[in-house]
């Protein structure tokens, strides 16, 4: 076990956190589960939901804490703690607990009760009592607060997505082989201001987006310049990035400035199902990869180079048929030479994607192999996440197919619809689910290789689902209630 597992119990012994996970052990032996018992004492001890509290670590980190080694946006442990000019959660964790900020950097025991005690500052800020703090789901709004996001829209992205990770259960290996678990959960989130804001999740500009599947999201102009490419400068690399971040913060950091050190991309792929979001046009030049920034696309995924478990199907396959994209419309070619890693990048002193980085899987997506037929890198389960498994499809003559999928741990329908002809080119594609009783759900628009995902609860529901691409639609029956 790691040294800093270890000290947790001396840290323990100076904090205002109780002593309770060590209760009924010998004075020197180290707790079995030392992670899990510090998100139980956390919780305790602060009354923030536990489940709620490992999730948004998760979310976070894969709870990973990078051994004290801070985030590209100066994020600390598993909790990722800021601090950097326009946040400060780790010195404001530090007064709350009254530890050290170099135990709240290192010690997970520690950064987890800084994490619960500054989610507790926010929910007492908003007003919550202790009867409404037993409800996970009136914590949204304090859990889009800890994202530090620059905007509301981003927060409501970094919210949604922990509860929609509390939805569908955690099931975490720790980087010390610790097993920590969450059940998957029903909890309705009670988005307060938030849902007034735009949802990423939900909505693409067409207008803006140079790739139809992405959504539009502005990176700051510091981080960025203006340029005309491929008419000022030609397009021929692309450059494979990881963030050493979520994919929330890492498009809020994005959208941060001035700086000192501006910073962007232009796109960010999340590990969960592979979305997309663009923050800077390809004819601009962002500022990723020094000396290749006039002559490169920059694909930035979420995630930590030193941990694997980011690196996800869906996200190879979704940031596949992305980089696909940008080498057909600018005649490059989809080698290694073409398509490299920043730490391929002349000048360069960064060592991402790093060794986790599956180069073959990868090359052989863009190459348009292991796809889901007809060449397709997507699969209605990248398109719909983990935990999804197809219970119906429908044929869209031979434009594609639309499928039906279902989630057993928390009662959720999908729909996508999977392009088979014109693939990597805008095409008019949809996909919908209608739970019956409820609104009808729909994404539609231009889209290169599918429409979806189309998600909504309906467990013992009848649901009614459908599609289109090319000139061919489907439409069910209400059906496969329950």
């Amino acid at each position: 076990m790691k040294a800093r597992l270890r000290r947790s119990a001396t840290l323990l012994a100076g904090s205002l956190i109780p002593l309770v996970c060590l209760m009924g052990r010998p004075a020197n032996a180290a707790p079995a589960d030392p992670l899990a018992d510090a998100f139980t004492t956390a919780s305790t001890t602060y009354e923030v939901p536990r489940d709620l509290l490992i999730t948004l670590g998760y979310a976070e980190t894969h709870l990973d804490n990078h051994d004290g080694e801070p985030s590209a946006s100066g994020g600390y442990g598993v909790m990722h703690l800021v601090s950097n000019p326009t946040a400060h959660t780790l010195e404001r964790a530090a007064s709350l607990t009254r530890q050290p900020v170099s135990a709240l950097k290192t010690d997970d025991a520690a950064n987890i009760a800084g994490g619960a005690a500054v989610l507790r500052s926010y929910a007492d800020e908003l007003g919550l009592d202790a009867t409404t703090r037993k409800d996970p789901g009136k914590w949204y709004p304090a859990v889009a607060k800890y994202s530090n996001a620059s905007s509301a829209e981003v927060a409501r992205l970094y919210a949604d997505t922990v509860y929609e990770l509390l939805a569908e259960g955690v099931q975490a290996t720790t980087p010390d082989g610790e097993a920590v678990s969450v059940a998957a959960q029903a909890v309705q989130p009670d988005r307060g201001a938030y849902a007034k804001a735009r949802s990423l999740d939900g909505s693409r500009a067409a207008a803006a987006v140079d790739y139809p599947s992405a959504h539009w999201a502005a990176a700051h102009p510091s981080n960025y310049a203006v340029s005309n490419r491929p008419s000022s400068d030609a397009i021929d690399r692309i450059v494979i990035h990881v963030a050493q971040g979520s994919y929330a913060g890492t498009i809020s950091w994005f959208q941060t400035g001035p700086r000192p050190n501006p910073t962007s991309a232009h796109y960010v792929v999340r590990s969960s199902d592979g979305d997309i979001t663009q923050l800077v046009r390809e004819k601009d030049r962002a500022f990723h990869a020094g000396s290749y920034n006039r002559r490169s696309v920059g694909i930035e995924h979420e995630g930590y180079i030193s941990n694997a478990s980011w690196f996800t199907d869906p996200m190879y396959r979704a940031s596949a048929a992305l980089t696909r994209s940008i080498a057909d419309r600018y005649h490059i070619p989809k080698d290694r030479t073409h398509i490299v890693g920043h730490v391929q990048v002349p000048g360069s002193d960064h060592t991402d994607p790093g060794p986790n980085w599956d180069w073959n899987r990868y090359m052989q997506y863009v190459n348009g192999g292991g796809g889901g037929g007809g060449g397709n890198p997507h699969t209605p389960q990248s398109v719909c996440g983990s935990g999804y498994s197809v219970v119906d499809s429908a044929a869209l003559g031979t434009a594609g197919t639309v499928y039906l999928l279902y989630n057993n741990s928390n009662g959720n329908n999908c729909v996508a619809t999977i392009k088979k002809t014109s693939l990597g080119t805008a095409t008019a594609t949809s996909a919908f689910l209608e739970v019956q009783g409820k609104a009808r759900a729909t994404d539609s628009g231009n889209f290169d290789y599918y429409a979806g995902p189309v998600r909504a609860s309906a467990a013992n529901k009848c649901v009614k689902w459908g599609g289109k691409a090319g000139s061919s639609t489907y439409t069910s029956p209400f059906e496969h209630c329950g």
